[in-house]
């Protein structure tokens, strides 16, 4: 008898008990690997789907700057909600020049606009209640009074009057409404300030 034909002759072959648990260990490996691959795939699309709905229905801004204030301040973090419904004293988030804007909706398509020496504000001869004002200015502002939004077009202002830019200068006008992204609903940041806008 050879060499390798001992070894084959006395070589222990694996019982049928062993063979099952082998088999049973690599389906188990296969299953693992194949609820991996699905859980890693479904936690991707839902990850996927909630930025894309953060983006198009409910998108989160960073305030800059000191326009809005005292209703928003610098570096507050708000979220918008998309929608084409948008009414007197609603504060809305629109693109200008590849920005991000926040200003206060004044008045809308067709409205007429009149703001005296004193900043109170007139849409349609009617002074309008602006309860999130400390101090009303006139602003900057090259725009003749009363002035009427063209159709299509929305009259807004931040609420810090005297520094604000907005609609009553020229360099930014009235804007369209394809340029609106939402209207400011929560601020979310930072935690003490939690709170609807209005």
């Amino acid at each position: 008898m050879t060499e390798r034909q001992y070894n084959l002759h006395t070589a222990q072959l694996p019982s049928e008990e062993d063979v099952e648990q082998e088999r049973e260990r690599l389906r188990y490996r296969k299953r693992y690997r194949q609820t991996m691959r699905t859980t890693i795939y479904a936690m991707i699309v839902v990850a996927a789907v909630a930025v894309l709905l953060a983006t198009i229905f409910l998108p989160v801004l960073q305030v800059s700057g000191t326009s809005m204030e005292p209703t928003l301040s610098d570096g507050d973090i708000i979220l918008l909600l998309s929608t084409d419904d948008f009414e007197t004293g609603d504060l809305v988030g629109f693109y200008y020049q590849n920005k991000l804007l926040l200003k206060r909706v004044i008045g809308g398509p067709g409205d007429v606009i009149d703001i005296d020496d004193e900043g109170n504000v007139y849409v349609n001869d009617e002074l309008i209640d602006e309860p999130y004002l400390t101090v009303k200015a006139l602003g900057e502002t090259d725009l003749t009074y009363p002035y009427q939004v063209p159709e299509s077009r929305y009259f807004v202002m931040g609420d810090n009057r005297a520094t604000s830019i907005d609609s009553r200068s020229s360099a930014i006008g009235c804007i369209e409404e394809e340029q609106i992204v939402g209207k400011v609903i929560l601020r979310v940041w930072p935690f003490d300030k939690i709170s609807l806008i209005n």
